[in-house]
């Protein structure tokens, strides 16, 4: 176990930045979160970390000592593939083996490592099957099993569970999170999809087109997302274009008047939290703003219900509601009002 920072980590090919100086740094035991579109340099930013690419730029220090040109097999870093990428030709003891077998280990301590490992992610006594005799979800803890029997200063998980069905891509990553708090693992794990990231960090890097857009918390990035791009990518939004009149006021491209919170006059989108917005059949006092519409969608996501309410010709925005026993829930065409504090909405300028 131990810390690691990337500093100014940067990687081009001709003109294009495939990543443009990252730096962070990685406390010991944490789980860090790299997020972001397909592109964005999460991926490549990952390697760099394993020495399977070479930096054009920048600094990777493990546990204080500087591995940037060290190659994979010199650090000490556990890596789990997307593909899982095991030997189809190995049992799977031979799989988690043979990391340590690289490493020249005594045989009795091969032997005694891959047995801990396997009983790690609960594959005790699976070790003389093949890999094509497990389920997708028990390959991906022969992969896991693998990179911990080398007992790795730092774990690394690219996109580990993109390959499992949704209902077990939920139960596997909660494994994972116990496995990594139980073992006190320095773990950095890329991956595209929010709902995991929100899951398993204790921080997430937002990136996008091969830089560092916002590092923080859940809480950090969904309630302060620094630009709108953090705002559109982490949690769901919706953006209403407009202008900024004044301070406190924005107006919609479709004429709609609003009160908002910050915001410089000119150009700008209001961001809203579709659970932030109340709706009914009658306006709501109190609220800051109070809007009739029109239903137009109802999307049924069995604990929570989506509607998609227009307000004028160009402006459209999500309502999410809790789905209760005997609550409301309005139909398609039907009027509607919608309402919102101030507060409940972020603008961007542009």
């Amino acid at each position: 176990m131990a810390d690691l920072s990337l500093n100014g980590l940067s990687k081009h090919y001709g003109d294009f930045y495939a990543v443009r100086e990252v730096s962070l740094t990685i406390a010991d035991g944490e789980f860090l979160v790299l997020l972001g579109p397909s592109g964005c340099g999460k991926t490549t930013t990952l390697r760099m970390v394993a020495g399977f690419i070479e930096p054009s730029a920048g600094h990777v220090r493990l546990a204080g000592q500087d591995v940037t040109l060290l190659p994979p097999w010199k650090r000490n870093a556990g890596m789990v593939f997307q593909s899982y990428a095991l030997f189809p030709h190995m049992t799977v003891a031979q799989n988690v083996a043979f990391g340590l077998e690289m490493r020249k280990l005594p045989r009795a301590d091969i032997e005694r490592r891959v047995e801990e490992a396997l009983a790690l992610v609960r594959l005790g006594g699976y070790g003389g099957r093949l890999p094509r005799q497990l389920s997708g979800g028990q390959q991906q803890r022969v992969a896991l099993a693998r990179a911990l029997a080398i007992r790795p200063d730092v774990l690394l998980l690219d996109e580990p569970l993109s390959n499992l069905d949704a209902k077990l891509r939920q139960e596997v990553r909660v494994e994972i999170r116990e496995l990594q708090r139980q073992l006190g693992l320095t773990t950095v794990m890329v991956t595209h999809d929010q709902e995991e990231a929100l899951t398993m960090a204790d921080r997430l890097v937002v990136m996008n087109e091969g830089s560092v857009r916002q590092v923080g918390s859940q809480r950090d990035l969904y309630e302060r997302p620094a630009d709108r791009f953090v705002a559109g990518f982490v949690g769901r939004t919706t953006f209403l274009a407009g202008t900024v009149e004044a301070p406190g006021r924005f107006r919609s491209d479709g004429g709609l008047a609003l009160a908002c919170a910050g915001g410089s006059p000119g150009r700008a989108a209001l961001s809203l939290r579709p659970e932030r917005i109340e709706i009914g059949l009658q306006p709501r006092s109190g609220l800051d703003n109070s809007l009739s519409g029109t239903v137009e969608f109802v999307s049924y996501l069995g604990a929570l219900i989506d509607i998609h309410v227009r307000l004028s010709p160009s402006d459209r925005l999500v309502v999410q509601i809790a789905n209760r026993e005997g609550g409301f829930t309005p139909e398609v065409g039907q009027p509607v009002h919608v309402g919102w504090s101030a507060s409940a909405g972020q603008v961007f300028n542009e």
